[in-house]
């Protein structure tokens, strides 16, 4: 053990030595399991099956490909002593969070460590005034929040699910506040990421929050969506903003699918500064109302939501209403008290339930695709035919304010066929957008399932320098292989 631990304090010294007993995937020697355990402690190492299989996936369709081994390690002096570790031996290093992620980004595909960094969970510094807060990456969305509640502060960034915020920043995830305020790659300002070998690094200096800069590289933004594919994140620096003095929100429902797009980019280029702006087409505001016992119109539906003064609020409710209107909405429902908001907002955030519900057993795959705002309801008409010529169960739902949105695809594990069909639904989808100048995702990122299309989306070139920045930074190829590239 006392050897291995030297080793890793000189790994560029040493060739690569196989971790792998031969014939067995992911099997570690016992020796290097003690030197991880002397490094974090044995209570937070774990060999057992279930943590294991625990931490082999996410909440997307990708099987189940569990780690040789799962840590938790306690603080970033631990991380970089693992990373050592691990790149001396040449085991691959598997970084995870909260598990919520959609692309299999956290399968370890050559088995290897896993480290789960959510018991680093501490709130290191706020700066009220500089409207800027470190967080540990255990820290999660609805955690930060709760503590910011009584400084006139918020994050605002929102995938839906209580995701770390670290984890967040690696796969620049976004949500139904991004046509207002930005996605991760807006808010985050500095990193603290271990890289392969052990060495600290400040993308934008020790201690640094300024707003902007014109200084060198743009390195925090290279490890924002890197997936884990370039190091550790440690701590993230974020921006914050003012909680709003008002908020509203409302629904209203749509004749078709075109009309209530037609609606969203009227109301866009009307300036009218939305806050959010969600799209559920009908078999979604159905599921919806099965699984929550709603009574919402069954209709192609949008949920908006405004922020800011009382005064301006009403001038925007009405132009939003007006520009609605004459695109055929029926059914307003405005709310402006909190509780009334949380209601009508159920439907929304329950949409990935609700679409599971649709076919109890069934497994859930949801892709997003993001495209120039001009051709948001093109794509979504074309995708709702598509959707009904497949013959599969799904639901359409998005943010379609920065013309992102998400089809929620149900298919039976155990029919291949099935499975097929919603892959070359999915690949479909990813290609139909880049031919309309969009991308493959907007905010789930590309990890095992979105390989291909990056390649067609940011060509040969494109390809070739990512692949070069990633030998730069990680030569063995051990943070997270298998994945973006």
């Amino acid at each position: 053990m006392a050897s291995l631990l030297r080793a890793a304090a000189t790994w560029g010294l040493f060739p690569w030595r196989g971790y792998c007993s031969r014939g067995t995937q992911g099997e570690l020697s016992k020796g290097f399991v003690e030197a991880l355990k002397a490094v974090v402690g044995s209570p937070h190492t774990s060999t057992a099956a279930a943590d294991r299989e625990q931490h082999g996936h996410d909440e997307s369709m990708h099987r189940c490909q569990p780690p040789g081994v799962v840590v938790w390690p306690q603080n970033v002096e631990q991380v970089s002593r693992l990373a050592a570790l691990c790149y001396s031996q040449g085991v691959p290093i598997i970084p995870f969070g909260t598990g919520t992620g959609l692309e299999g980004g956290v399968c370890a595909v050559q088995g290897g460590v896993c480290m789960n960094l959510t018991h680093m969970d501490r709130i290191l510094k706020l700066n009220v005034e500089d409207f800027s807060v470190v967080v540990e990456p255990g820290v999660t969305r609805k955690t930060l929040n709760t503590y910011l509640r009584d400084s006139g502060l918020w994050f605002p960034v929102d995938p839906g699910a209580d995701a770390s915020l670290c984890g967040m920043a690696a796969t620049a995830a976004s949500g139904t506040n991004a046509v207002r305020y930005g996605t991760m790659r807006d808010n985050v300002l500095n990193l603290e990421v271990v890289l392969p070998g052990g060495r600290l690094l400040h993308t934008a200096g020790p201690g640094r929050h300024f707003r902007k800069s014109a200084a060198g590289y743009n390195l925090t933004g290279l490890f924002v969506g890197s997936e884990g594919t370039l190091g550790l994140i440690t701590a993230a620096t974020l921006r914050l903003h003012p909680a709003p003095e008002a908020t509203v929100a409302a629904t209203c429902a749509f004749p078709s699918v075109q009309a209530a797009m037609d609606t969203t980019v009227h109301i866009l280029q009307a300036a009218v500064p939305l806050a959010r702006i969600e799209f559920l087409d009908e078999v979604m505001m159905d599921a919806c109302n099965r699984y929550g016992r709603l009574t919402c119109s069954v209709a192609p539906t949008l949920f908006l939501e405004f922020h800011g003064s009382e005064r301006a609020l009403a001038e925007q409710i009405e132009r939003a209403e007006e520009i609605s209107q004459h695109n055929g909405a029926s059914h307003f429902f405005w709310a402006k008290e909190a509780e009334e908001r949380s209601r009508l907002w159920a439907a929304r955030h329950n949409a990935w339930y609700a679409t599971l519900a649709l076919r109890p057993g069934c497994k859930g795959y949801s892709t997003d695709v993001c495209v120039p705002i001009s051709r948001l309801p093109e794509i979504l008409v074309q995708t709702k035919e598509d959707l009904k010529a497949s013959g599969l169960t799904g639901t359409i739902v998005g943010h379609v304010g920065d013309g992102n949105f998400h089809c929620i695809l149900l298919a039976d594990p155990e029919d291949a066929e099935e499975l097929r069909r919603v892959k070359a639904f999915g690949e479909h989808l990813g290609r139909r957008a880049l031919a309309l100048h969009g991308t493959c995702t907007g905010e789930h990122g590309i990890g095992l399932g979105k390989r291909q299309l990056l390649q067609e989306e940011v060509g040969a070139v494109g390809i070739e320098i990512m692949r070069q920045l990633k030998a730069m930074l990680d030569p063995r190829g051990l943070m997270n292989p298998g994945k973006v590239l």
